[in-house]
């Protein structure tokens, strides 16, 4: 688990709510860019897109229509 989750997740009980979701937010959007990039990569290298829905823990499928078009 990154700093920056553990730091969302200490800031739960003492934050403002409406400011920690967009945090939260943006963290999602930065963890989705970084997925996506090593995605990329991952079929640069020759890599299956059984072996990239594994290492994601979901299917070949869902793998290949999130990541397949781009």
């Amino acid at each position: 688990m990154s700093d920056q989750i553990r730091t969302a997740i200490a800031a739960a009980d003492g934050g403002e709510p409406l400011a920690e979701l967009r945090r939260l937010r943006a963290l999602r959007a930065d963890l989705a860019r970084a997925e996506a990039e090593q995605v990329r990569r991952a079929r640069a290298r020759a890599h299956s897109w059984v072996a990239i829905a594994d290492a994601l823990e979901i299917s070949r499928q869902a793998a290949h229509k999130k990541y397949g078009r781009r």
